[in-house]
């Protein structure tokens, strides 16, 4: 058992859940989380739209925390185990990296949003590779 990516998909599992929270939630959720006020604004006037956009949100991380659960042997090995791993490393790692570039043109959400979302992703994505880089040669 692989605890890095234990920690991995126990993360993915709770932003997933926390999106979850927003959808159920509503504006309030969405504007403490920092989604942005238009998001926020839409799920006040009833739009499907954040909806839609959060359930595809959850449904990635939801998948991240399945693929990280398998690469741990918790659960059966997945199709393309090791590249999505490898995938979904890079991913959270560049967005932790690129969300450092937002913090001057925040484009709708706060720099406090990108600062905070960045350590979260850059973290998550450390872990992965941690985790990754133990069990390679395993997959």
């Amino acid at each position: 058992m692989n605890i890095f990516l234990v920690v991995g998909a126990t993360l993915s599992a709770v932003v997933a859940i926390l999106h979850l929270g927003c959808i159920y939630f509503g504006a309030p959720w969405y504007r403490f989380f920092g989604a942005g006020e238009q998001m926020a604004i839409l799920a006040e006037r009833g739009s499907i739209q954040p909806t839609l956009i959060t359930s595809a949100i959850v449904l990635v991380l939801t998948t991240w925390s399945l693929y990280a659960l398998s690469g741990a042997g918790i659960i059966v090995k997945l199709p393309l185990l090791k590249w999505a791993l490898g995938a979904i490393t890079f991913i959270y790692l560049l967005r932790g990296i690129a969300g450092f570039f937002f913090i001057t043109n925040p484009l709708g959400r706060s720099p406090e949003f990108w600062v905070w979302s960045s350590i979260i992703c850059l973290s998550f994505g450390i872990i992965h590779l941690i985790g990754l880089k133990q069990s390679w040669s395993d997959f």
